[in-house]
């Protein structure tokens, strides 16, 4: 029998499988989660507009270095500010890096290219990766549906990207960017269902922006060049991003990985970039094509499919 930290495969899924039956969201557990749909919907064309306006991987550094303060200040004015103990930091450390520096630098990127909605359909298509993911770490059963839905979802996807393929250049690389993103985001997903925390969510949070900030700042610098200036219209996109999306949201986002099943977490999710795209067709006047539409359509069904109940090893 393998063995994962000094502990066997088998008997950690089974106190992961515990854990998650001991825990059952509860119904303000639902409203976290639709209010994280909603302002991350709002984000996307907001962001798409910051990063024509600051670099996006200085406007990834300026967000996540804003929002860091804002909850250290917080955790001060509650006086509950501490070092991250040594059980939380691998978690604290792979979503710093992870869910939020890498995130945040492939979908600026990808955003400088891409319209926002056709962007955040692909960002959010974690359960693509989640469900094999999920399988693997969490001990969850990878039955047929969830097979079909990852194929479906990934048939889903390459129909969204299809415009891209006659001709390979900036939009393909965009597109390649955010499955990066979406991959980076899953594996944060299933590290937070499977990890026991011994802080809060609130707690870790400013740490994991500040890795986040910075690791982003030596590749802002070497990458785009010396600290932008920032205009009116750039900051007020912080305004929002920073303290609401940023902030909040990500602090949001652990405490409700906590209380919900990875893949529920990311079917929830889903909502997003739907509610975003049509966000950005009203506007920021988005076309909607029958690609995007026949993608969006696919690319739900398969993440319907993957979160089907699943029974736990």
């Amino acid at each position: 029998m393998s063995s994962i930290c000094g502990r066997s495969v088998k008997d950690s899924r089974s106190s992961t499988a515990a854990a998650i039956r001991a825990v059952a969201p509860k119904p303000r557990d639902w409203l976290l989660l639709l209010s994280l749909v909603l302002i991350w919907a709002v984000s996307w064309p907001v962001i798409k507009i910051g990063v024509g306006q600051i670099p996006p991987i200085w406007y990834g550094f300026l967000r996540y270095a804003v929002a860091a303060l804002i909850l250290f200040a917080v955790l001060v004015a509650r006086g509950e500010l501490a070092l991250p103990p040594p059980a939380d930091f691998p978690f604290v450390v792979i979503s710093g890096a992870l869910q939020m520096a890498a995130y945040s630098a492939l979908t600026g990127l990808a955003l400088t290219i891409l319209p926002p909605g056709r962007a955040s359909v692909l960002a959010f298509a974690t359960p693509i990766v989640v469900a094999p993911l999920a399988a693997w770490r969490l001990g969850e059963d990878l039955g047929p549906k969830a097979v079909a839905g990852v194929l479906v979802g990934c048939a889903g996807t390459a129909v969204i990207a299809s415009p891209s393929f006659a001709v390979v250049g900036r939009q393909t690389l965009a597109y390649a960017m955010l499955m990066g993103a979406a991959t980076a985001w899953a594996i944060t997903i299933v590290t937070v269902r499977g990890h026991r925390f011994t802080s809060s969510a609130l707690s870790l949070a400013p740490w994991q922006m500040l890795i986040a900030a910075i690791l982003l700042l030596p590749i802002a610098i070497s990458v785009e060049g010396a600290p932008p200036t920032i205009s009116p219209l750039g900051a007020a996109t912080l305004l929002y991003v920073a303290p609401i999306a940023t902030a909040f949201a990500y602090w949001a986002v652990v405490e409700a990985g906590r209380r919900f099943a990875a893949s529920t977490m990311s079917m929830a999710l889903l909502a997003t970039p739907s509610v975003g795209l049509l966000i950005s067709a009203w506007v920021l006047k988005e076309p909607i094509n029958a690609s995007l539409v026949a993608g969006v359509a696919l690319t739900a069904i398969g993440i319907r499919l993957t979160i089907a109940p699943t029974r736990r090893g």
